[in-house]
């Protein structure tokens, strides 16, 4: 009976596996639906999640094109309850490496958020352009800034 109870176990631990990376990726929509983008965004994931106030967030967007890229930029809006509240814009090669083959390639962005950054969801929007190619991609998603401190520890003072 024991050996049934720990293959059962076993097999149980194998299929939570396998819906780990679904459990994790962050859901995005496109800005328009209609448009055929040049950047096909395939996933985004965000570490930690939720972000933390004052610490370390990288963001990254696994994508694929159908032409060569050889830079652009990112604009970056980001919206706390509906209301714009910052933008920035980068360099599409500070963000990737230049230029950018046919295929699959990844976006990486880090973040550290400031401490007094307040806490709950916010949505971010981002833009991709090229030269000659005003929106290569426009994509949205959701993340949350977690309700955790940023003071520092007694050993860090």
């Amino acid at each position: 009976m024991d050996s049934v109870a720990a293959q059962f176990k076993l097999t149980l631990l194998a299929i939570s596996l396998l819906f780990l990376p679904f459990l994790q990726a962050t859901d995005f929509k496109y800005c328009d639906k209609e448009d055929n983008y040049v950047v096909k965004v395939t996933g985004i994931e965000i570490s930690p999640n939720p972000v933390a106030r004052g610490k370390p967030a990288t963001f990254t967007i696994s994508a694929s094109t159908g032409q060569a890229i050889t830079g652009g930029k990112a604009v970056i809006d980001v919206s706390y309850f509906g209301v714009h509240i910052h933008q920035e814009t980068h360099s599409l090669c500070e963000e990737t490496s230049c230029p950018i083959s046919v295929g699959n390639f990844v976006l990486s962005h880090n973040q550290v958020l400031p401490g007094f950054t307040p806490p709950g969801s916010y949505t971010l929007k981002m833009t991709l352009s090229a030269d000659g190619i005003p929106q290569l991609t426009c994509i949205s998603f959701n993340f949350k800034i977690g309700f955790g401190t940023s003071v520092s520890s007694v050993s860090d003072i």
